[in-house]
């Protein structure tokens, strides 16, 4: 039925699943922090395509031992090196995600997405507590 490189290309099988996962956590839920999840999900599937597809089975790291120069003998260090690279990114994008869910559910009082959009635009922008101006000195003035 699904024949024989199905199990040869399982790990981009899987990597094709999570990213489904995600996508759909990412578009069906309304709680920010399961989009968060769902995003973070997205991006371990996308690590372990790259991975999965920059590993060939019987090379080695490239690290030069014993004199072996040959490029067959290694694998290609691209695709560990942009998995590196994705991972690190993603932790200060999440990092700033969070940050932001934060300081949203300390004004509006909601994970909700369809709550807050409807509180914000309930709020007008001279009217929110960031943006504040203190006029206690005008406040006797009738003129």
């Amino acid at each position: 039925m699904f024949g024989p490189n199905l199990f040869h290309n399982i790990y981009s099988l899987i990597a094709v699943i999570l990213f489904s996962v995600g996508f759909t956590a990412l578009m069906l839920h309304r709680n920010m922090i399961k989009k968060i999840i769902g995003f973070n999900i997205m991006d371990t599937a996308v690590y372990l395509f790259l991975a999965s597809k920059g590993y060939i089975t019987g090379r080695k790291a490239p690290i030069i031992v014993d004199n072996v120069m040959s490029t067959e003998a290694y694998i290609n260090p691209i695709p560990a090196g942009l998995v590196l690279t994705g991972i690190v990114v993603s932790v200060s994008v999440t990092a700033l995600m969070l940050a932001i869910t934060i300081r949203l559910y300390e004004r509006y009082h909601s994970l909700d997405i369809d709550e807050i959009s409807l509180r914000s635009r309930k709020d007008s922008p001279g009217r929110s507590k960031y943006n504040k101006i203190d006029t206690d000195e005008d406040e006797g003035d009738t003129q």
